[in-house]
């Protein structure tokens, strides 16, 4: 397992403070690949860019994907940049994948419209493997989970990672969340001040 498979099971599985949105979840899911890669040696961050290394597979379909996306050419690319570039419906990528491969299921309910449903995590090796390390309160996965508005239960203050580079990409992560909120805020403003003008005194 790889802390986005890890990443996308708690955030199906464990409840926040809030409803998980796909944007949030797909940069954070960004985040998490970025995270793998620094911790296997295949990029660096020098400052805030990021530097790739070896091209070789990872043994992950979705990190391959992750490695082959990386801009390989100087100035290279700031890490808040490829959280929103590659961070693109990679959330609904990452639910195909787990679909596909068993560890998701989507429940049919009658009464919802098709494509409405959330899929669940199933009972299984990888659904534990992420329990696991959400239970041992894991600072990157722990880090990235609070950027979505979950936290680890009797945790207290969320653990902060060893590793500069991690916390760089977990602040980063952050940043692009908080950011795309506020999108979404001026966008519901913009909605509710069109409504009023339709309405009419």
């Amino acid at each position: 397992m790889t802390t986005p498979r890890d990443l996308l099971i708690v955030a199906l599985d464990v409840p926040g403070t809030r409803p998980v949105e796909q944007g949030d979840l797909s940069l954070a899911l960004a985040g998490a690949e970025l995270a793998d890669l620094l911790a296997a040696g295949r990029v660096a961050l020098d400052g805030e860019r990021v530097v790739p290394g070896s091209a070789s597979a990872t043994g992950d379909r979705m990190l391959d994907e992750a490695v082959a996306a990386l801009v390989r050419e100087a100035p290279y690319e700031p890490v808040e940049d490829w959280l929103w570039r590659r961070g693109r419906a990679l959330a609904a990528a990452y639910v195909r994948v787990l679909e596909a491969e068993g560890q998701l299921a989507t429940p049919r309910r009658r009464l919802l419209p098709r494509g409405t449903e959330r899929p669940v995590p199933v009972d299984g090796p990888a659904r534990r493997s992420a329990g696991d390390r959400w239970a041992f309160h894991e600072p990157v996965l722990a880090g990235l989970a609070a950027a979505l508005g979950i936290e680890p239960e009797g945790a207290g203050e969320i653990p902060v990672p060893e590793d500069e580079a991690a916390v760089t990409v977990l602040a980063a992560v952050n940043g692009a969340v908080t950011e795309l909120e506020a999108v979404r805020q001026r966008r519901r403003i913009e909605d509710a001040a069109f409504q009023n003008i339709w309405r009419g005194p």
